[in-house]
């Protein structure tokens, strides 16, 4: 519809295959129709930014939970059995700004969280105190930066992180920064080389790092030339060390029609989850009914604030 704003509605899913397969076009036709989707959560909301790990016979997903109404989201649980039949959801970390791309990492015998946080201005780390339910804030990994889909491994004796900066001109689209450290805890130091990366095609992380058979170091990496989260490409780094980072875009490139039929325009997250793969698909839809939506929060957001007002008054 011309002259309606564009909505991106994404959806989640578990793939039937490990990440490093998702590289072979004749894997990707083998499991097209073999995805299994997380439920849709309603009108005007999304699960975007999947990561999961198993335990036991269960599969568990963590997602970004967006609500339109708000302009806000938390991160969220959902559970799956053995045969990846859905069981259960719940909300598991919520902070008065928005959170996104809850990052997970295992790490001596622990189950840490790194969601996006860029509004508090930093890169936390959270611990599960009780998996999967309880998280505990453990320390600032970078502090003072805007920092989006911050993507964390180790790799040849050190701990590596992929992120990008929010800024002007889309900066959070187009530039690659790295930091590294000798423990998850840090410290961390930035590398002397950022951005290491300046292309819209090929900055913003997009999931899990893994290995060639090579044993060069992937990593996901979203193609916003056309538009956000249009599709994921893959970054292979030949060399990678506090002096130089040298990253190759491999001709490999995944859209959401990949994996889907309905949810076609874009796609910006893929990650690893034991023998399985965690993906996310986006269809934009064009609808004057976003004006409403819009208007209705910007009034609750206006009333809340004439309520704080008053009651400081009285």
């Amino acid at each position: 519809m011309i002259g309606a704003p564009r909505t991106d509605i994404w959806k989640a899913g578990l793939i039937p295959a490990p990440i490093c397969e998702l590289l072979d076009p004749a894997k990707l036709e083998s499991v097209r129709d073999q995805v299994v989707w997380l439920p849709d959560p309603g009108a005007w909301r999304y699960l975007a930014d999947p990561f999961g790990v198993q335990r036991g016979d269960a599969t568990h997903v963590f997602v970004e939970a967006y609500d339109y109404r708000t302009k806000k989201a938390v991160i969220e649980h959902h559970e799956l059995g053995p045969q990846l039949n859905w069981k259960s959801k719940c909300t598991v970390l919520e902070q008065s700004f928005h959170l996104s791309y809850p990052y997970l990492i295992e790490d001596e015998g622990e189950c840490f969280m790194v969601p996006e946080s860029h509004q508090a201005n930093e890169v936390a780390l959270y611990r599960a105190r009780n998996f999967p339910g309880d998280w505990v804030r453990e320390a600032t990994l970078l502090s003072a930066v805007r920092a989006a889909d911050a993507s964390l491994t180790r790799f040849e004796g050190r701990w590596w992180m992929f992120f990008t900066i929010l800024g002007p001109k889309e900066r959070d689209q187009r530039e690659l920064h790295i930091a590294y450290a000798d423990a998850l805890a840090g410290p961390w130091r930035r590398h002397e080389r950022n951005p290491i990366i300046n292309d819209r095609g090929s900055a913003r992380p997009g999931g899990t790092p893994f290995l060639s058979s090579k044993g060069e170091l992937i990593l996901p990496v979203q193609d916003c030339s056309q538009t956000y989260g249009g599709a994921l490409r893959f970054l292979r780094f030949k060399t990678l060390s506090p002096k130089q980072a040298d990253g190759e875009l491999m001709a490999e490139l995944l859209t959401g029609g990949c994996f889907s039929t309905s949810h076609t325009h874009g796609m910006h997250t893929l990650s690893a989850c034991g023998e399985m793969t965690l993906v996310d698909v986006k269809h934009t839809l064009r609808s004057c009914a976003r004006f409403g939506i819009d208007l209705q929060r910007r009034v609750s957001r206006l009333g809340r604030a004439l309520g704080n007002f008053t009651r400081g008054r009285s």
